[in-house]
């Protein structure tokens, strides 16, 4: 129902406050992107690059996140009540404050 951004380059880019609810953004780059306090519930990043990304206070809830890459981006506060973060790679991730409540395939090892 939301924007088709598959594959899109948006590193770097600006995003604040956007609402990206229900957008596919399957194996887009978003390295470096200011997604805070973005609306990305039910979006589907699934393979994307969020390398470094800031998402803090962003609504993942139910966003299929399987696969992507979200080594050192910032999560604190975030919402990802029942998203998907199987294979997901979360090293260096900050997620504390994050609500993982009925999130799946999340690794705390």
């Amino acid at each position: 129902s939301g924007a088709n951004l598959f594959e899109a380059d948006l590193s770097r880019a600006n995003l604040s406050r956007a609402n990206l609810s229900g957008a596919d953004l399957s194996e887009a780059d978003l390295s470096e992107a200011d997604l805070s306090k973005a609306d990305l519930s039910k979006a589907d990043l699934s393979r994307a690059n969020l390398s470094g990304a800031d998402l803090s206070g962003a609504d993942l809830s139910r966003a299929n996140l399987s696969g992507a890459n979200l080594s050192g981006a910032n999560l604190s506060g975030a919402n990802l009540f029942g998203a998907d973060l199987s294979r997901a790679d979360l090293s260096r991730a900050n997620l504390s404050g994050a609500n993982l409540r009925w999130a799946k395939g999340v690794n705390c090892d």
